[in-house]
C-alpha cells in the first residue's frame, strides 16, 4: 500500500490473484474470517491455500483478550487450525502496557469475559493488577462497553467526565469503534477511548493502527517462516480502514481491503457483488489510504 502507486485500487474476486507476490499474510478476523456468530468457510480455504504454497499467515486483532482464549475460539467457531500459524491480539500487546503503568491499581470498564487479561498480566509479571472503584484506581484500562448489548458510549459519559477530571490515563485494549455481531452494530472500547480523548483524558492504545502489534505479529510470522521476512512480501488483509487498512498504511505493508466486512453498505443490496467503485473511490480519499486491492470477501 504505497500512495506513490497508482490511487486506482484492483477488485478482486479471490485471494489467489495477487498471493504469490507474498510471503507471509497477517489477516483480520472479525470480520473477515468470521462474525462472532460463525465462521467463513471460503476465508479459511482462501488462508489454508496459501499456507499450503509455503506462505506464513498470522492472525492479527484487536480482541482485547490474550491470544490462547481467541485461538480456542476461532477453533470453535469453525476456522480450522490449517488456516494460520499464529495469533496476536491486542491484550496481548495490553499486557505490555499494564506493565508500564507506575501503579497496580486499575479500573476495568469491560465485560466480564474479559478479565483473562488480567490473569495473563499476573503470569507476565508476577502480580495481579488490582481492580478497584475509579475513586480509588490510579488508571483504567478499558475493554469494552460493560454490557455491549444493552450499552452505549452515552451511558459512560458521568464516568469518562470524571476520569478526565482527575487525568487518569485509559489504556485502550481494542481501538476498533464497532463491530459487526452477526447483523447487530456493536460498539468497542474504541469507542469509548475516543470520547475520553474529546473530554481531554490520556489514551494509550494498543492493536490496530498502531505499531507494536504490527511489530509482534512480524516476529512470529518470522519465527513461523524460520527466517527474515522482506515487509515487501507481506500482505496485511482487513475490512476496517480506522484500523486494518490505516495500520498497515502505517507499516509499510500493502492491504487487501475486504469490502464487506464493517463497510458493507458499499455493496447496497447485493452482499455478494462487488463494491460499488465510485462509493469505494470517495472511501479512499476520505481516509486518504489506498490498499494494494479490494475483494468482497476473502476466498481462494
Amino acid at each position: 500500500m504505497r500512495q506513490e502507486q497508482a490511487q486506482t485500487v484492483r477488485q478482486i474476486s479471490g485471494l489467489g490473484e495477487i498471493s504469490d507476490r507474498y510471503d507471509a499474510i497477517l489477516c483480520d478476523i472479525w470480520g473477515v474470517l468470521h462474525n462472532g456468530l460463525a465462521s467463513f468457510a471460503p476465508a479459511s480455504a482462501a488462508l489454508a491455500s496459501f499456507r499450503r504454497r509455503g506462505g506464513v499467515v498470522v492472525l492479527i486483532t484487536n480482541a482485547p483478550r490474550p491470544s490462547p482464549p481467541i485461538h480456542r475460539q476461532v477453533l470453535r467457531l469453525g476456522v480450522p487450525p490449517e488456516a494460520f500459524d499464529a495469533i496476536v491480539t491486542s491484550g496481548d500487546v495490553t499486557i505490555g502496557l499494564m506493565e508500564e503503568q507506575a501503579g497496580d491499581r486499575v479500573l476495568h470498564i469491560g465485560p466480564g469475559r474479559d478479565l483473562s487479561l488480567f490473569d495473563a498480566a499476573a503470569q507476565a509479571t508476577g502480580a495481579r493488577p488490582r481492580l478497584l472503584a475509579l475513586e480509588d484506581a490510579q488508571y483504567a484500562l478499558c475493554t469494552g462497553l460493560r454490557n455491549d448489548e444493552s450499552e452505549t458510549p452515552d451511558d459512560y459519559e458521568p464516568e469518562l467526565r470524571a476520569m478526565a477530571a482527575r487525568g487518569m490515563t485509559m489504556i485502550c485494549a481494542n481501538p476498533d469503534i464497532v463491530i459487526h455481531r452477526g447483523e447487530t452494530l456493536i460498539h468497542c472500547a474504541g469507542a469509548l477511548a475516543r470520547r475520553y480523548e474529546e473530554l481531554g483524558g490520556p489514551v494509550l492504545y494498543a492493536g490496530k493502527p498502531h505499531a507494536p502489534i504490527y511489530h509482534q505479529a512480524l516476529a512470529l510470522a518470522e519465527r513461523a517462516r524460520g527466517g527474515t521476512i522482506d515487509k515487501s512480501r507481506v500482505l496485511a488483509i482487513g475490512d476496517g480502514m480506522k484500523t486494518d487498512i490505516a495500520g498497515a498504511a502505517r507499516a509499510g505493508l500493502d492491504a487487501l481491503f475486504v469490502t464487506g466486512g464493517i463497510h458493507r453498505s458499499l455493496h447496497g443490496e447485493a452482499p455478494a457483488s462487488p463494491a460499488d467503485p465510485v462509493e469505494l473511490q470517495r472511501l479512499y480519499e476520505e481516509y486518504a489510504l489506498w490498499p494494494i486491492a479490494a475483494i468482497p470477501a476473502l476466498q481462494p
